[in-house]
């Protein structure tokens, strides 16, 4: 095993190995800000969901039978859990490319960068934290703009349009 050991010590001397620069740990090439996107939208369609099921609930709330006080309490905790989910999702999404794609080269042009990315941690921790459609809408707003500089960064022009969503709201899609 010494042997083995020096005889590659001896290669490293002769041609020692040059250093390796990636971004990732694979490095797979591979990031989209789009799941970030979509579980930002989501976060917003659960609000508008549990919204909407708060007002059918306060409506007859004095007819409503045991079985039907066990569904609004199933559908209430299952879009609290998909919101809660989603918000962290994004979150992760975000740290994603925050600590594996975007470069110190990429902070120097988009100083904003730095906010965005704090704004969206903060923002997804409010949606979790709240039923709160000012949150939502705010997290969407602040995952789009990094989205556009994620696409900018890659020489990708984008545009805004309306998504095909419940939510209404815009997304950012390249133009390929």
């Amino acid at each position: 095993m010494q042997l083995i050991h020096r005889f590659f010590e001896a290669i490293n001397r002769i041609l020692p190995a040059k250093p390796v620069y990636a971004h990732c740990d694979i490095p797979c090439g591979i990031y989209d800000p789009h799941l970030a996107q979509m579980a930002a939208h989501t976060v917003i369609r659960m609000n508008t969901l549990i919204g909407e099921l708060q007002k059918e609930h306060g409506k007859d709330h004095k007819d409503h039978n045991h079985n039907h006080m066990q569904e609004h309490v199933h559908k209430m905790a299952r879009y609290t859990l998909v919101k809660e989910e989603h918000a962290e999702l994004c979150k992760k999404e975000i740290r994603i490319l925050w600590g594996d794609y975007f470069k110190p080269e990429h902070a120097d042009k988009h100083p904003e960068l730095h906010e965005l990315v704090w704004n969206v941690m903060k923002q997804a921790s409010k949606a979790r934290q709240e039923i709160n459609m000012q949150a939502a809408e705010d997290l969407l707003e602040t995952v789009n703009k990094i989205a556009e500089i994620f696409w900018e960064t890659k020489g990708v022009k984008t545009s805004r349009v309306k998504a095909p969503y419940p939510t209404g709201r815009e997304i950012v899609v390249p133009k390929l």
